[in-house]
């Protein structure tokens, strides 16, 4: 009688003997190498991507300021817009990565597909639902947005390239974070950087050369992120990951889909009150002229991309924190917090002084309009004091959304953008006038990591007592 190892291995095809080794080699990997070398080897690319992801909104931000001062202003108009895409993308992104990673370094890849597939599926819908609905009302959701009649010719032209792209941005989020999470973030950082370097070479052409509009920002930012979603998927379906894409594999089981939104809604709230903030924001600088809003945009749009450099690293140990909270190694999660921290701290607190000193240059350097430079360059220098205290509220709502703590994510990442934000927002506006509206966003990033000390004191003291290697329950 034919011996059953055999036959079994004559029936599996070589490519799945050869996938279950690398999915080993991944698993061993992600939870035996020293923590800082990992972090800082899943950081990277991810920082590369963040980097990439940014350089949208910054090339279209240099090119259009070139038309004129309103038409800088309707990027930042757009830019609401933006958040509440990447709400839904990060919110099912980052709840089904925590997910996968979970299940991973519990061994259960076929139950890391299903959230895999049905994040995807659903974000497909939820981007379609938006295209159609934004291109319907058009008009009225760029006046909810904050466009003013000088704004408003180039904010619909704009926002409906944005819109188009809407399906495309939503999956590659969440793509992307599935990439991530699986700690696969090279080949996320290539669907990335090939968008980021077509949408700049776009914006360089159809702007700076053809001379087309802010039509030609609009093309090109759409263009590129349907090329970029393209090269995301097709990491997927040429079975470079462990966890796969199917339309069978989606799943209507509300313990799936709960599992997806309750830990993934931190991200949306994150993001949902950036777009809601961007709006108020907006609101409340037209009170001093278009040249308001485009200096408290070009302020956001740097911030976030030394945000997104500075604490990439960080986005490496999101993954690090799933595999290893999921196989029950929590001395590693501790220790990887605790790398994560130091370096976020110390790579924003240097952009923090690199923009300290060239405040002025900067805001010159997206639009050379005095009344801009005047208002942006004090707006800069009072967030750039404040990154250095950004990385504890991060990297403390980065802890527990990949440690499946949904409670505690939703919570610290409603604070920087709604629960702090807003109220001081109208409350500084009110008695301090445009310095108070330049002040707002510093305090309630100081007040947000004051607020997540001790809830990251208390969850490190609770993995110290725990058994290492329990189980995934």
């Amino acid at each position: 009688m034919e011996n059953r190892c055999e036959k079994s291995r004559r029936c599996a095809p070589e490519w799945k003997v050869k996938m279950k080794q690398e999915w080993k080699t991944q698993y061993d990997k992600m939870t035996e190498m020293p923590v800082s070398k990992l972090v800082i080897q899943l950081g990277i690319p991810t920082t590369l991507s963040m980097l990439v992801t940014n350089l949208y909104n910054l090339a279209d931000t240099y090119f259009v300021s070139k038309l004129g001062t309103s038409a800088s202003a309707a990027v930042g108009v757009i830019f609401p817009l933006m958040a509440i895409l990447q709400a839904f993308g990060f919110m099912l992104g980052h709840g089904a990565g925590s997910n996968i990673s979970r299940q991973l370094g519990a061994k259960k890849t076929k139950e890391a597909s299903v959230f895999a597939s049905t994040s995807f599926f659903l974000a497909l819908s939820a981007g379609m639902l938006i295209l159609c609905f934004g291109l319907a009302f058009l008009t009225p959701f760029m006046r909810l947005l904050k466009s003013s009649d000088t704004i408003l010719p180039y904010s619909t032209v704009y926002g409906g390239y944005i819109l188009a792209a809407a399906p495309a941005m939503v999956a590659s989020c969440v793509l992307n974070n599935i990439l991530r999470y699986e700690g696969r973030a090279t080949l996320a950082m290539l669907g990335l950087v090939s968008g980021g370097a077509l949408n700049f070479l776009g914006d360089a052409l159809l702007l700076g050369v053809l001379k087309t509009g802010i039509w030609g920002a609009g093309f090109s930012t759409a263009f590129s992120q349907y090329i970029s979603a393209g090269i995301l998927l097709a990491m997927f379906l040429r079975g470079k990951t462990q966890s796969r894409l199917s339309v069978r594999l989606f799943s209507w089981k509300r313990e799936v889909i709960w599992n997806i939104i309750s830990v993934g809604v931190p991200s949306f709230a994150r993001q949902g009150l950036s777009s809601v903030s961007g709006i108020v924001l907006n609101g409340v600088a037209l009170v001093y002229g278009d040249a308001a809003v485009a200096a408290m945009s070009i302020v956001s749009r740097f911030c976030n991309f030394l945000f997104a450099v500075g604490l990439g690293i960080g986005q490496g140990f999101q993954p690090v924190c799933g595999y290893n909270y999921g196989a029950g190694k929590y001395s590693r999660v501790r220790r990887a917090f605790a790398f994560t921290l130091f370096m976020g701290t110390f790579i924003l607190g240097v952009f923090a002084i690199f923009g300290l000193l060239f405040s002025g240059h900067i805001i010159e350097l997206f639009r050379n309009d005095p009344e801009v430079i005047r208002i942006g360059t004090p707006a800069l220098r009072y967030q750039c004091i404040a990154l250095f205290l950004l990385p504890t509220s991060v990297c403390g709502n980065m802890l527990f959304q990949s440690a499946g703590k949904s409670g505690q994510a939703l919570l610290l990442s409603c604070m920087r953008s709604g629960v702090c934000f807003l109220p001081i927002l109208l409350l500084f506006s009110a008695l301090f006038g445009l310095t108070g509206i330049q002040l707002a966003q510093p305090v309630a990033d100081g007040l947000a990591s004051v607020f997540t000390v001790p809830f990251i004191l208390h969850f490190m003291k609770q993995l110290q007592g725990k058994n290492e290697s329990s189980a995934l329950t």
